[in-house]
C-alpha cells in the first residue's frame, strides 16, 4: 500500500524539505503542497488523499481548525501536524491525530510517521492517546498502560507501570471519555481500570480496589455501580 499526502505550511522552506524528505520513502506515492487551509481544502475538492502533514500556525484557517474540518469529511484523511509548538499537543490529539512532529523533522522520525498513518488505515481503531510534557519532551500515554487517574484539580494525573503524568484534562473529561473502554469512577477522585484491578478487599463495610499494588478506597456512593460492572464483567457484557 503506497500514500497519497498533502503537505500544509505556510513557509515554502518547509514545504520543500518535507516534499524532499517524504518523497525518499518509497511507501509514498505522491505529495502534493499547499500554502494556506484554504488552499487545501480547494486541492482536496479535486483530489483524495491518504494523509496530510499539518502546520497548526498558520495565517486565516489554523491546521486546528483545518483538522476540524477533514474531520468531517466521509472520509477523513489521516492527520500528522508538523509544528514547532510543543504546546498543542493536547488539543492535536484530542482530534485523533496520528502523529505529532515537532520542527526540524529528522527523518527518521517522518518516517516513523509514515510507518503510523500506515497502520491507522489497516488495524481497528487505535488506542487513545494522551499527550504529556515532560522537562519539554511532548510523550504520548496510550489509554491501555493507565491503570487509574487520580483529580488534581482542573487537572489529572495518569498512573502507569512506569509512572505518573499530569495532564491539563479534568478527571471528569477522561471519565466520559474512556467510559466505554472498562473505567469506572470509584471515588469522586479516582478513576481506575478495571482490566488492570488485581484484588477487590471488603472490611468492616469498606470496599477497596488494588489496582498496580496501591489500595484505592471505594466511596459508598460509588460501590453500587462498581459491583454491578464487575457483575457485568464476569457474565462477559462488558
Amino acid at each position: 500500500m503506497t500514500l497519497h499526502v498533502l503537505i500544509v505550511d505556510d513557509e515554502r522552506p518547509v514545504r520543500d524539505e518535507l516534499t524532499f524528505l517524504l518523497g525518499r520513502d518509497d511507501r509514498i506515492a505522491s505529495v502534493s503542497t499547499a500554502g494556506s487551509g484554504t488552499e487545501a481544502l480547494q486541492l482536496l475538492r479535486e483530489r483524495d488523499v491518504d494523509a496530510v502533514f499539518l502546520d497548526i500556525a498558520m495565517p486565516g484557517l489554523s491546521g486546528l481548525d483545518l483538522a476540524a474540518v477533514l474531520a468531517r469529511f466521509r472520509t477523513p484523511p489521516r492527520i500528522v501536524f508538523v509544528t514547532a509548538h510543543a504546546e498543542h499537543a493536547v488539543d492535536a490529539f484530542d482530534l485523533h491525530a496520528v502523529d505529532y512532529l515537532l520542527k526540524p523533522v529528522r527523518e527518521e522520525r517522518l518516517r516513523e510517521a509514515v510507518r503510523r498513518i500506515r497502520d491507522a488505515g489497516v488495524t481497528p481503531p487505535r488506542d487513545d492517546t494522551i499527550a504529556v510534557e515532560l522537562g519539554g519532551v511532548t510523550r504520548l500515554v496510550t489509554r491501555s498502560t493507565v491503570s487509574y487517574v487520580e483529580a488534581q484539580g482542573d487537572y489529572s494525573r495518569l498512573h502507569t507501570a512506569t509512572g505518573s503524568h499530569l495532564v491539563r484534562l479534568p478527571i471528569s473529561t477522561l471519565e466520559e471519555r474512556w467510559r466505554d473502554t472498562g473505567f469506572i469512577r470509584i471515588h469522586r477522585s479516582l478513576l481506575v481500570s478495571l482490566h488492570h484491578v488485581e484484588e477487590i478487599r471488603e472490611e468492616d463495610g469498606r470496599v477497596a480496589v488494588v489496582v498496580g499494588g496501591h489500595e484505592l478506597l471505594v466511596s459508598r456512593r460509588h460501590t453500587p455501580a462498581l459491583r454491578e460492572q464487575l457483575r457485568r464483567t464476569r457474565r462477559g457484557e462488558a
